[in-house]
């Protein structure tokens, strides 16, 4: 292997570490804050889940989508035709569709929200039921490039 292609390894391999580690934890940070029922802490961390997406997801998909391509279509051949890249690419996909349709929207609509849980100290039942959407369509944005560990290891034929 060249040095080239174990850089842009890394760089994919560090672009998922940023992008998994942050959708993980933001989701666990939002979970805890929203089990305290507190309209403050759950004001914050709802900031934090947007602010931290666009700190750290977007950065991170986009190293490992940039780093994959090259590796994938500088190192490879024919690779529309690679069953296990399709896969991970489809994976990908789907969970930046459910990102950019549901969930950012949900998050921006959230953040809004919150903005007036510090004044209010009330938190309305719309926010729990976008909660809701956020939870259910954030498991599956989630899963699927969870899924995609196993394409990038054992690269099935």
């Amino acid at each position: 292997m060249t040095e080239s292609y174990l850089f842009f390894k890394s760089l994919h391999i560090l672009g998922i570490i940023l992008l998994l580690g942050n959708l993980i934890v933001t989701a666990w940070w939002k979970l805890m804050a929203n089990r305290t029922k507190n309209p403050s802490i759950i004001a914050f961390a709802q900031r934090q889940v947007t602010l931290t997406d666009f700190v750290f997801t977007a950065p991170g998909a986009l190293l490992a989508i940039m780093a994959g391509d090259y590796m994938a279509y500088g190192y490879m051949t024919d690779t529309w035709n690679i069953q296990w890249l399709n896969w991970g690419r489809s994976l990908f996909i789907a969970s930046g569709i459910i990102w950019i349709t549901v969930l950012i929207p949900t998050q921006i609509k959230q953040a809004r929200m919150a903005r007036e849980f510090t004044i209010s100290l009330s938190i309305p039942d719309e926010y729990w039921k976008l909660s809701m959407r956020w939870n259910i369509f954030g498991t599956i944005a989630v899963v699927l490039p969870l899924i995609n560990i196993y394409w990038m290891v054992y690269k099935p034929v």
